[in-house]
């Protein structure tokens, strides 16, 4: 069992993805090639967005629009600690200082009650995290965001084809930065990422951050980066496309069916999503107690598990001196406990039946084995 089936994925896809990677070759231009604008149309179409800039990485597109938006030395973001390390990270590497904000228990997304008591005259834009596949409390964030004059940059890397209130994520914000790493719900087969923004200005100054700062060639008008998403990764995104509407369904097809079969069983606790939004289930997450007896019985029955995530970030050694380690509880108490099943549109469901299967045998053995000191 595959915990992301990308072989059976590529298997359903090979001629179009064989197609349009050949194309490349025989044209040539693998750096900013035709299908870069292609795939930007498409992307922008999608999420209903003015502007899509391709590029390298979700990492990038990060960092790329904290600096589009001039935020550096002596600047705050307001985020999350439940998340991957790169959102923290491109906030210090643009300069400026994170501020973490726990989550809420059930949905592991941002908890927007403790939002406004963070910020300082030093807050410069707020960055949630749209975990697991389902977006934060956008509205209630860019209501806050507006209050304060704020930018929103939504980390929407796990997210991209979710709907919220009927809009799609990284269109909802100032700024929405996804990534396509292979395991993504829409990825390439290496590293690329994407920005979205309605903002004429801000779109210009991405695009010129990504190719070095430059507004012309060897005119560099701006710092920048090298940050482009390369043709090949393009076409490979673009052969994904037709398939990826039927892919959204059928993930929400199995985190329903993942819900209905976990539901009641005891020791397994679900991830909740929102009633005005829906969830493209980048990972179907867990919460379990004994979380290390749990995955090593699953392992021994051949079923494999990841771990997201393991430490919050203010209790990572990099990022703990910007948070008082005890301010996250919530945080630090699901990284103890969270667990992702397998998950990809091309779980079979007797594969889903046999990770209910066992994750039931599983936790009810743990729960009834005796504690020792």
């Amino acid at each position: 069992m595959q915990f992301t089936d990308l072989k059976a994925q590529y298997a359903a896809l090979k001629p179009a993805i064989d197609a349009r990677i050949q194309q490349v070759l025989d044209h040539g231009q693998y750096i900013m090639g035709p299908e870069v604008k292609e795939l930007e149309t498409a992307l922008a179409a999608f999420t209903g967005s003015r502007h899509c800039i391709t590029v390298a990485s979700g990492t990038e597109a990060l960092l790329i629009a904290l600096m589009a938006l001039d935020i550096g030395p002596g600047d705050e973001v307001i985020t999350t600690p439940f998340t991957f390390a790169a959102t923290a990270e491109t906030i210090l590497l643009a300069g400026a200082k994170p501020v973490f904000v726990d989550v809420e228990p059930d949905t592991c997304n941002i908890d927007v009650s403790l939002i406004e008591a963070k910020i300082t005259p030093r807050t410069k834009a707020l960055m949630p995290v749209s975990l697991y596949g389902q977006v934060a409390d956008m509205a209630e964030i860019n209501a806050i965001a507006a209050k304060h004059g704020l930018a929103v940059i939504e980390d929407a890397a796990q997210s991209f084809g979710a709907v919220y209130q009927g809009r799609r994520s990284c269109g909802l914000s100032t700024f929405g930065a996804t990534s396509f790493f292979p395991s993504k719900p829409l990825g390439c087969y290496g590293d690329g990422g994407a920005l979205f923004t309605d903002d004429d200005r801000l779109a210009q100054a991405a695009r010129e951050i990504r190719v070095h700062g430059q507004s012309a060639r060897y005119t560099h008008t701006r710092l920048g980066v090298g940050g482009r998403m390369d043709t090949l990764q393009c076409a490979i995104v673009l052969a994904k496309l037709p398939r990826f509407e039927w892919e959204l369904q059928r993930r929400a097809e199995l985190g329903a069916r993942y819900q209905r079969l976990l539901a009641g069983v005891p020791g397994v606790g679900l991830v909740s999503t929102r009633p005005d939004r829906d969830s493209v289930f980048a990972q179907f997450t867990v919460v379990v107690e004994q979380r290390a007896a749990v995955q090593a019985a699953l392992q021994a029955a051949g079923v494999p598990t990841a771990v997201h995530y393991p430490k919050p970030l203010n209790l990572q050694p990099a990022y703990a001196e910007h948070c008082c380690p005890d301010c996250c509880p919530v945080s630090a108490g699901l990284a103890q406990r969270v667990l992702s099943l397998p998950m990809s549109a091309d779980l079979t469901e007797a594969d889903q039946d046999r990770v209910v299967a066992v994750l039931t045998q599983a936790v009810a053995a743990t729960a009834a084995a005796p504690v020792t000191a």
